[in-house]
């Protein structure tokens, strides 16, 4: 999966992975160009310090969407 810096745009951003330590509630849609980026960028909403990382499934795993 790679990340763009703007929409048709050919520029890669670097990704750093971290250890998951708190939870964040996102706003998000499915969009993906060709090339394999998400179309529009991801907005924070929230930490969820109800939920613990042991609570939420790991990336492409689990269910694809959440409601609520």
């Amino acid at each position: 999966m790679r990340f763009a810096s703007t929409w048709g745009s050919r520029d890669v951003l670097d990704t750093t992975l971290v250890r998951p330590e708190l939870v964040a509630e996102i706003s998000a849609d499915t969009a993906i160009d060709r090339g394999g980026a998400y179309r529009h960028p991801l907005r924070f909403k929230r930490l969820r310090l109800d939920v613990t990382t042991a609570d939420v499934p790991r990336f492409g795993e689990g269910r694809a969407a959440s409601a609520g």
